[in-house]
């Protein structure tokens, strides 16, 4: 039997299990899910949702969206419904076991205001792949690659809904270019940094469907402060 830890956000009024060997979300999620800002009434959809952690976050803080959680692995599917259920948030989450190569909007009645996606950041032979199926399928393009995650986001959302994900700095002109080509327009970049001096190692980024060329490049992100701790900015990321 899988072993799993309960983690807790807005002071235990959320709970979240998550394997102890498998995948397992980072700070990365909870960035993520505070820059996708969903509005009132919005309907979004989360792919690759793993443990539901970003569906969860969004739901919980905008109790009038509707969250298609979206998950091809059979075990992380049943893990999100579970924790879906756990947080008596199934009015406003709808797991769904499906592969974002191929889901269509009928599938979620219709297409999306906003679509979301920690999608993985290496090329299949870009390092090594790890031995865990859940983590290695999470790091690596081995089920969905960049054209996938794109392709899906101009295939489900409306015209001039928003697509937020957030990726490795390093291939910023890959997922640039990949949205352009599939009429997603870049219209904001975030680079966020382990700390002040350090090099960005990863990107948050927004487009628009059919959106006008026009892009921000907004201040820097900056994660840790001098004594190691989250700066006052990501705690408040942590907050309601």
């Amino acid at each position: 039997m899988a072993a799993y830890t309960t983690d807790t956000f807005f002071n235990g009024r959320i709970q979240i299990k998550q394997a102890q060997a498998g995948y397992r979300f980072s700070v990365d999620a909870v960035l993520l899910a505070y820059q996708a800002a969903p509005r009132a009434g919005d309907r979004v959809i989360d792919l690759g949702t793993g443990c539901g952690i970003i569906s969860l976050i969004m739901a919980f803080r905008n109790p009038d969206i509707k969250v298609y959680a979206v998950e091809l692995q059979d075990e992380l599917v049943k893990l999100a419904s579970a924790n879906v259920s756990d947080n008596r948030l199934q009015d406003r989450i709808a797991v769904i076991g499906a592969d974002m190569k191929t889901i269509r909007p009928e599938l979620i009645m219709g297409p999306v205001d906003l679509l979301v996606c920690n999608p993985p950041f290496r090329r299949p032979g870009s390092g090594k792949i790890n031995q865990h199926s859940e983590r290695a399928v999470a790091r690596h393009e081995l089920k969905a690659n960049l054209r996938d995650v794109i392709g899906a986001a101009r295939r489900l959302l409306k015209t001039s809904g928003r697509m937020v994900t957030i990726y490795t700095a390093e291939r910023t002109a890959d997922i640039l270019c990949q949205m352009r080509a599939d009429c997603i327009e870049p219209k904001y970049v975030r680079t966020i940094h382990s700390h002040r001096r350090s090099e960005a190692k990863l990107i948050l980024i927004e487009g628009l469907k059919g959106g006008n060329p026009g892009l921000k490049i907004a201040s820097p992100l900056i994660i840790y402060d001098a004594q190691g701790e989250y700066t006052d900015e990501v705690q408040q990321m942590f907050e309601l």
